[in-house]
């Protein structure tokens, strides 16, 4: 088995109840006792801790299943802020405003989000029509997370 990572957990669980970022931990660990982490694991010790998710799981915002090249997107950036903020969670001051511009922009243009996986680019807005949600175009059948339940 490994070397244990975690030096002190009481000072990790702060970090979460902080809201502080998975960077921001592999970062800090790193330079403050010389130790290598990565995102899975600590994912590992929330789950094991019994933590909130970190992410917000929207399945009227995001119904697709997102192929990896795509997962970082300005789009499904706005779509992830957009649930968690609909969730109650705490957006940064600087998410709220990208959040509230981005949606007045869509608004205003009159057009919502279409996710096509099939293209390279996967992402585009496309002019509202009817039955579009307020912000996408959902597809005919759901293929992201919550598909299956």
């Amino acid at each position: 088995m490994g070397a244990k990572k975690i030096v002190d957990e009481s000072e990790v669980l702060r970090w979460f109840e902080e809201n502080r970022t998975y960077d921001w931990m592999i970062e800090t660990y790193e330079k403050k006792y010389g130790i290598e982490t990565t995102r899975g694991m600590w994912a590992t010790f929330r789950r094991r801790r019994g933590l909130d998710r970190r992410n917000v799981r929207d399945d009227e915002l995001i119904p697709w299943k997102v192929k990896e090249e795509h997962r970082y997107a300005y789009p499904v950036l706005m779509l992830r802020a957009e649930a968690r903020r609909k969730a109650g969670k705490e957006l940064t001051p600087e998410d709220t405003k990208r959040l509230a511009s981005w949606k007045a922009d869509l608004k205003a243009e009159d057009v919502v989000v279409h996710y096509d996986p099939e293209h390279p680019d996967g992402w585009f807005y496309v002019p509202r029509t009817e039955g579009d949600a307020e912000l996408i175009h959902p597809p005919a059948t759901k293929t992201g997370n919550k598909a299956q339940d």
